[in-house]
């Protein structure tokens, strides 16, 4: 169903879409820490790094990053404050090559892994826990959308909602638009970043791991062409983003989950905002807000939380 009047108002200071999403990026600080923090294995004899942040609930919301992000993002600490603040423990987890230390597998993260996120819920349950709920960031956001909508195949009944915030749910289309020259600041920075980490890991396992013409790749299609797809058992990009898109698991959730992606997101084709598949939809509650920009929603109110943490929690509220 369609929220037609979503609550978000952007400051008068933000103007424009870069700067919504770039000032909370750079300028905001979060001041919260672990109570704990937690490695964990993976069946393929890898490992996830975990940071908790517990208040001694038995209801847990886990909390998933955006690309190249990690459970030290501002917008993961954030939600984890609010979380904390209204008596719920929260989780916030590291993909693999995210946290401190390289992972130890030539796998590293995409945006449909959800094979880590189900390793992470089951290690959630056996902590003791009585519910559940997802939130996502960007591609933590197609991550958990993708993930609620395998969950009726996997009968776990302690997951009660999701919310997410920013999501490219059409991969491939996401993929084009942050190629456009409007986006090119951030597609280099996001390059940037993933080639350091590549060339990190071979330095670490040498032959065992490719390193193909890297410094070639000018788009982030172009990596998922060489990387993403061949490393994670797909074919190529393509075949990455159809297998991997929630868009195209939207119609087998069935439980609460709430999508918010700002009209203004520089990031979002319109792919991405499928009205016509949502206006009817049961379960799923798609707010488009004119203002946000990407994984913005700024700035942070009297007790330092953002509208998108308050939004998560009003809505998760009803059914935790």
């Amino acid at each position: 169903m369609l929220i037609p009047n979503s609550s978000y108002k952007k400051p008068k200071f933000f103007s424009g879409e870069h700067l919504e999403t770039i000032i909370p990026s750079m300028f905001r600080k979060v001041r919260i820490l672990p109570t704990d923090k937690e490695r964990i294995s993976t069946l393929d004899e890898d490992f996830l790094d975990l940071d908790w942040f517990k208040v001694g609930s038995d209801k847990l919301i886990i909390i998933s990053h955006g690309l190249e992000g990690s459970s030290n993002s501002e917008y993961v600490k954030g939600m984890a404050q609010v979380a904390n603040t209204n008596n719920i423990d929260a989780l916030g987890w590291n993909y693999r090559g995210c946290s401190d230390q390289m992972n130890l597998t030539t796998k590293f993260y995409h945006s449909g892994a959800t094979y880590d996120l189900q390793t992470v819920i089951a290690h959630a349950v056996l902590k003791g826990y009585s519910e559940i709920a997802l939130v996502g960031f960007s591609l933590g956001g197609n991550l958990t959308l993708k993930l609620m909508g395998e969950l009726e195949e996997h009968n776990q009944p302690i997951i009660k909602c999701a919310a997410v915030f920013s999501v490219p749910m059409d991969l491939s289309a996401g993929s084009d638009e942050i190629q456009k020259p409007k986006n090119k600041l951030y597609s280099l920075r996001f390059l940037k970043r993933l080639r350091k980490k590549l060339k990190a890991k071979y330095a670490i396992m040498g032959n065992e791991f490719p390193l193909n013409d890297i410094d070639s790749i000018k788009s982030l299609r172009e990596f998922d062409n060489s990387y993403t797809g061949p490393l994670h058992g797909f074919k190529d990009a393509n075949d990455y983003y159809a297998k991997s898109s929630s868009l195209f698991y939207l119609n087998k959730i069935k439980r609460p989950t709430l999508i918010v992606n700002a009209i203004n997101d520089p990031f979002l084709p319109n792919e991405c905002y499928p009205y016509e598949q949502l206006k009817t939809h049961k379960y799923i509650w798609f707010e488009t807000p004119k203002n946000g920009g990407h994984v913005g929603f700024g700035p942070s109110a009297k007790d330092g939380s953002y509208w998108s943490e308050r939004r998560a929690y009003e809505f998760m509220k009803e059914y935790l």
